[in-house]
């Protein structure tokens, strides 16, 4: 029986891209992940987009105008805004966040004090609305915050907190199918340069 052997030259050729197979696989990589203490928000902290007086908000879509609304003022601007009727103070910080993305869009709703962020950027802007007969919502730039929040208790005798996160980008879904075609095509490249070496 007759063996074929392989040149040098074409061990390295194959040997290379089993590498590039190798090292583009590798972005999907799973780091060990040890769980951080949650990022603590206050009452005029760095990250206060603003306020809103009173904090009564009826539907997603008045969290929405409020949320825009702020976003247009000048840094410690204030003015009213009505809204389905009511009166509201719409006050901005001093805080500068250089230009602000807008427009704001509801991404999602929850309540009590914790909210997760995940692991990449996705939202920008946190309004908190604490209720009971001095209602105020508060407002927070987090575009540049990632994984869990503790919203402060500051009005914890009017019950659990609502809060409503914001983007300005499309929210993106992950991507799995760009991986497994990734990993397909270069199987088949290996597929083909292996008999492309041996059928030599």
């Amino acid at each position: 029986m007759k063996r074929r052997a392989i040149s040098k030259g074409k061990l390295t050729l194959l040997l290379t891209a089993f590498c590039a197979v190798i090292l583009a696989s590798s972005d999907d990589a799973k780091a060990v992940a040890y769980r951080l203490p949650p990022i603590r928000l206050a009452s005029g902290d760095q990250h206060e987009l603003g306020r809103v007086l009173p904090g009564l908000l009826v539907s997603n879509a008045d969290r929405e105008q409020y949320v825009n609304f702020m976003i247009g003022l000048p840094l410690g601007g204030s003015d009213h805004v009505m809204i389905n009727g009511q009166d509201s103070l719409v006050m901005r910080s001093n805080n500068d966040f250089g230009a602000l993305l807008d427009p704001a869009t509801l991404a999602l709703t929850g309540k009590g004090m914790r909210v997760n962020l995940g692991t990449q950027s996705r939202y920008d802007y946190l309004l908190v609305r604490y209720n009971g007969p001095n209602a105020v919502s508060q407002v927070w730039h987090v575009g540049d915050l990632t994984g869990r929040i503790l919203i402060p208790a500051i009005r914890a005798r009017h019950g659990l907190p609502n809060w409503a996160l914001f983007t300005s980008r499309p929210v993106g879904v992950p991507d799995g199918g760009a991986t497994l075609m990734m990993l397909g095509v270069a199987l088949g490249t290996l597929g083909a340069v292996r008999r492309y070496l041996i059928g030599r």
